[in-house]
């Protein structure tokens, strides 16, 4: 006689078992094809693109927009497994998941630093270690909004012969130039994790090739900025004809602060910093510095400067960890030290705080 069927099951030994667990793989697999999700996933990817997007681009708060990228990426883009893959918002978040990662490989290379300036070498290495783990992070990061970015619009940035995409909107155009400067961005992250990321190093001449297809001065100088960095980071890319990259960066900085996002100007850093130019790094902060006189920030992509914004203060700060021990004061950002202020007769303890 049977008691129950549950009992009866579990009897079977460890065949049905197998069995059971497959059923209830093949029926959440099943759930990926349900047509609700396929119409939330549309909807939600949908409405990432239409209003999302433009709203996080004029956010000035750079630390939650990267919060935002981090706790979203996973929810909106596993909406590719029942529609369409969303690429261009994917992109997005892949970026700003990049920041918040790139934002703690940061600070430890700051702790890194004061424990130098301290001469704690054990701390010094930890810290070392620690700012490769989280540079290896955002370098898979950014290769991942890079290829985002570049399926999003079916270009082929390996093929040298392949056209300039079709952008209809700026939209459309701000995404694929970030997605370029990710590429940029991810080699130069791997290069400072000790190349644990494996990036390949055949992005930086398929973005400066790429960035060709945007107008440089509407984009505030990105384009250029762009394949300047390459140049300098692989001399053999650089066209015979061209100008020399630091005036190129110098323009594109300028073109930067009259479009209302000064990113071009934290390129400039970025180019100084990977040549060991600190005689460019303090000049370039300093101007930023200068430039907030006046300066009218692009509602539209307010979000852009506050990233350069925040690339430039660190370059400041490195410098100050490194001869000082500490981040550079408030009242001190655009200077390189406490002895270079007009007002260091009346420096005290607040004015460093």
């Amino acid at each position: 006689m049977h008691t129950s069927i549950i009992p009866r099951f579990w009897m079977t030994g460890s065949t049905n078992r197998i069995l059971l667990v497959f059923g209830l793989l093949a029926s959440l697999a099943g759930c990926g094809y349900n047509p609700i999700y396929q119409t939330t996933g549309m909807v939600i990817t949908g409405y990432s693109e239409s209003e999302a997007t433009p709203y996080v681009m004029q956010m000035s708060d750079a630390n939650m927009a990267c919060n935002l990228g981090n706790s979203l990426d996973p929810l909106v883009y596993s909406f590719g497994r029942v529609t369409d893959r969303p690429d261009t918002t994917g992109s997005l978040l892949q970026l700003l998941a990049a920041n918040c990662s790139e934002e703690q490989a940061w600070e430890e290379e700051l702790r890194y630093l004061r424990a130098n300036y301290q001469g704690d070498v054990p701390a010094a290495k930890d810290a070392r270690n620690a700012a490769k783990r989280w540079h290896a992070i955002t370098a898979e990061r950014r290769l991942k909004a890079f290829e985002r970015a570049m399926r999003a619009y079916e270009y082929d940035p390996a093929d040298p012969a392949a056209e300039c995409p079709i952008l209809h909107a700026d939209q459309d155009e701000l995404t694929f130039l970030l997605g370029l400067l990710t590429g940029l961005q991810a080699i130069i992250n791997d290069t400072s994790s000790g190349g644990a990321a494996g990036i390949p190093k055949d992005i930086a001449p398929q973005a400066e090739r790429a960035a060709q297809c945007l107008d440089n001065e509407k984009w505030g100088g990105i384009p250029d900025a762009i394949r300047a960095n390459v140049w300098l980071l692989l001399p053999d890319t650089r066209p015979a004809t061209s100008p020399d990259p630091w005036r190129v960066l110098r323009r594109s900085a300028e073109l930067g602060v009259k479009a209302g996002f000064r990113a071009s100007m934290a390129l400039e850093v970025v180019a100084a910093e990977t040549k060991g130019r600190d005689d460019v790094i303090a000049n370039v902060i300093a101007r930023f510095v200068a430039s907030e006189d006046g300066f009218e920030v692009s509602e539209d992509y307010r979000l852009v400067d506050r990233v350069g914004r925040s690339v430039i203060l660190h370059g400041s700060d490195k410098h100050w960890t490194e001869a000082y021990g500490y981040r550079t004061p408030r009242t001190y950002f655009g200077k390189m030290s406490p002895e270079s202020s007009t007002d260091a007769e009346v420096m005290d303890l607040d004015s460093l705080l």
